[in-house]
């Protein structure tokens, strides 16, 4: 009874998001591009009290929202989140988190799913929520609303980070403008690019620190060692990733006809199904002639590269030696220079034997005692 109950709960919200994003987009429409309150990133749209993790129940509150962000062409669009407060011990301040990959369809959304609210993202919003801060965890954009997730954009995750902690303010006025980042793989991709949006994207918000760990990067230089690894459904995540910003890029033409042929696993599974699908294929069975083509390597470093431009606030990098997903060689080498090229202090933390998902175990407490120096 209680999952029926459930179920028609998240049938009844995303009918509720969706109605809502086609308002949105009518408003947009019918101003022409003026501002208007409606659209406001950070404007919350729709707000509902959350079930939390095991984990977190005990440590706060939890908000589940729909917000206004933007996309990488600056026009309004939604995403879906959580906001926790904590239930004790609240400073008022904000840090954002964002998760690592879950995967594309909406089912995938950890807000809406608690199977894709990963075990290592419980572990550091719990660090973060005994610091006393009020935390921010947007799904990013097309995760639990009807619209394509641009997975691996770094700038549409950027936005609906910022826009994320708007919202929390807009539910907390209590809420100073200091705020943080903190992210793991795919959401360290977009803790950085977070900080690269801040100076012209945050407004009146004072970015204090960005904590990023095993931060998807270098997009271009780890695709073409991809084929034939376990690894072979992130890039076809990817592609479709770009498609969702430009849809005259199709993924169908860099895939092989057994890769196509699997392409429904993208809207049936989350993550690890969509691994398992992949996984077993052949170099050449994934894309023709088993290379990745050029076209989409150059893609990947237009959209997906970290490090284009400044950081606006203090990084802290954390990366594993025995990392499965972000290689530690790419971390340590091609991030670190782009990084290192600007003023803003950047520290990296090695962790000796540590896995992609193990490296936010070991230091969640190192990340949210930086976070708290940054603060101070």
């Amino acid at each position: 009874m209680r999952n029926a109950f459930g179920r028609r709960l998240a049938v009844r919200w995303a009918a509720a998001v969706q109605v809502t994003l086609l308002a949105v987009l009518g408003t947009v429409a019918a101003s022409a591009g003026t501002a208007n309150a409606v659209t406001a990133p950070g404007t919350v749209l729709l707000s509902s009290t959350a079930s939390l993790p095991s984990e977190l129940a005990p440590l706060a509150t939890g908000k589940r929202i729909a917000y206004v962000t933007t996309n990488v062409s600056g026009a309004a669009t939604v995403a879906t989140g959580l906001i926790l407060t904590p239930k004790t011990g609240k400073t008022n301040r904000t840090v954002a988190w964002g998760h690592g990959t879950t995967g594309l369809a909406d089912k995938c959304a950890p807000s809406a799913a608690q199977t894709v609210f990963w075990p290592e993202a419980r572990a550091a919003i719990a660090a973060l929520l005994r610091k006393g801060w009020t935390v921010a965890a947007p799904d990013y954009p097309g995760l639990g609303t009807p619209e394509a997730h641009p997975y691996l954009v770094g700038a549409s995750e950027g936005r609906s980070i910022i826009d994320s902690v708007k919202a929390a303010r807009n539910l907390d006025p209590a809420l100073t403008t200091d705020y943080a980042v903190d992210g793991h793989s795919q959401g360290g991709q977009g803790a950085l690019f977070a900080g690269q949006l801040a100076p012209s994207y945050d407004g009146s918000l004072v970015l204090r620190g960005v904590a990023t760990i095993a931060p998807a990067s270098n997009l271009d230089l780890i695709a073409p060692d991809i084929p034939g690894t376990p690894g072979q459904g992130y890039l076809v995540m990817a592609l479709y990733g770009i498609n969702a910003v430009e849809p005259t890029f199709k993924p169908d033409t860099y895939l092989a006809a057994p890769a196509k042929q699997k392409s429904g696993v993208l809207q049936s599974g989350c993550l690890n199904e969509i691994l398992a699908a992949y996984a077993p294929l052949t170099p050449e069975q994934l894309v023709p002639g088993g290379v990745v083509p050029q076209a989409v390597i150059t893609k990947l470093a237009q959209y997906g590269n970290p490090g284009g431009t400044a950081p606006s606030a203090p990084i802290l990098i954390v990366q594993g030696t025995a990392d499965e997903a972000v290689p530690y060689a790419i971390t340590a080498g091609p991030l670190m220079d782009s990084l290192s090229r600007y003023r803003q202090p950047v520290e990296f933390i090695t962790l000796d034997g540590e896995t992609h998902d193990g490296a936010v175990f070991a230091s969640v407490d190192t990340v949210a005692n930086w976070l708290a120096d940054r603060f101070s």
